[in-house]
């Protein structure tokens, strides 16, 4: 596995001015490339990102990191995996009615000379809007006809609960409501498994639970592990990660889920993509003292 190189590439259309997009490719060797492409970005608060320092030390941190003092930008990464056969998307994007700054799949896949219909398979890490919304188009239509979806059992249920959004913290009915929408309209078009499966060939599903209740990182063999939001941003998840965040629906399960993951990757030296993570999301998590650090790839 080698970083082939970091890439720039544009995407124009009579409508619509060229746009400078950056990405991060892989080779895995055999001919199977994966690639990081930005949808976006998401703007998030203090109260969310932060959630595990006090208030009073939160100008520091920013301050400390070139954070500014407006909303936190979270960059999202969507992996993409061609081994000549498939086309195979990680995450399906925010789509157009989650956040104006996110959405920017179809320009994505344009860069690389891709649409919708050239997808065979979308895989979801979890149903966050960030990562779900995507899978219908401007018509409310499934975009991804010629896909195969899949979606951990147990995150599938979670969001086609109807007790689910009376149950979820209120400000985030609307991502209850969003996913059993979209879900509802994809219908049969899902198909379900539990972690530990290969989901498919080389790629196997494991249980990452915490930052929402069914949520799966993906293990690509001789390849890197998609973490998914499993490991949320790149700076206070690093430094100190037995700090609450404010992004995860179960805040313990999803500290324990985190120090494990990183302890994990540290000891290994094992590749990782992040979703929300640098420099395309593609790196590697070494110690500094107590803590860690993410150091992207190239």
């Amino acid at each position: 596995m080698r970083l082939t190189r970091r890439h720039f590439l544009t995407a124009a259309t009579a409508l619509v001015p060229a746009r400078l997009w950056a990405g991060t490719r892989l080779d895995l060797g055999g001919g199977i490339q994966l690639d990081t492409l930005s949808d976006g970005h998401l703007e998030l608060p203090d109260s969310m990102l932060l959630a595990g320092l006090p208030e009073a030390d939160r100008p520091a941190f920013r301050a400390a990191h070139d954070l500014g003092s407006g909303p936190m930008q979270s960059p999202c990464n969507l992996t993409l995996l061609r081994d000549g056969a498939r086309v195979v998307l990680f995450d399906a994007g925010a789509g157009p009615d989650f956040q104006a700054t996110a959405g920017r799949l179809d320009q994505a896949l344009a860069a690389l000379d891709l649409t919708p219909e050239d997808v065979t398979d979308v895989i979801f890490t979890h149903g966050h809007p960030d990562h779900l919304w995507g899978v219908l188009d401007g018509f409310d239509d499934p975009l991804f006809l010629n896909a195969r979806h899949q979606m951990g059992a147990t995150e599938h249920a979670y969001w086609t609960d109807p007790a689910t959004v009376d149950s979820i913290d209120p400000g985030r009915t609307t991502f209850a409501v969003g996913a059993a929408r979209r879900l509802e309209t994809l219908g049969d078009m899902v198909d379900l498994f539990d972690p530990e499966t290969e989901v498919l060939p080389g790629i196997t599903a494991r249980a990452t639970y915490g930052h929402t209740p069914g949520h799966i990182a993906f293990d690509i063999a001789d390849g890197p592990l998609l973490v998914g939001d499993a490991i949320g941003n790149g700076h206070i998840a690093f430094e100190q990660p037995q700090a609450i965040s404010g992004t995860d629906q179960d805040p313990e399960t999803g500290r324990e889920t985190r120090a494990r993951l990183l302890a994990d990757l540290a000891a290994s030296g094992r590749v990782m993509v992040g979703f929300h993570l640098p420099e395309g999301g593609i790196g590697r998590v070494e110690t500094a003292g107590a803590a860690y650090r993410f150091v992207p790839e190239g």
